[in-house]
């Protein structure tokens, strides 16, 4: 059995919050499976308080490069 992941799209407002914090390239250096696990993650916030703290998760995350949605992460 082969399972698929939806393919999320990259909202404005969470491009613009990479470009802002210059973590852009650091985005694009995670896995696809990572980045496309974040927007959704993001995204399925149902209030925007929700999708704010998640967005600024991701953003701490990529910034100390240890982290993947709260766990241990080492790039290869």
């Amino acid at each position: 059995m082969v399972l698929k992941r939806a393919i999320h799209p990259m909202p404005e407002f969470v491009w613009q919050a990479l470009v802002e914090a210059n973590l852009v390239d650091k985005y694009r250096r995670r896995p696809p499976y990572q980045q496309n696990d974040y927007i959704g993650w993001i995204v399925r916030g149902n209030r925007e308080e929700t999708r704010q703290k998640r967005l600024q998760q991701m953003l701490c995350e990529l910034a100390a490069g240890e982290k993947y949605m709260s766990m241990e992460y080492h790039a290869r």
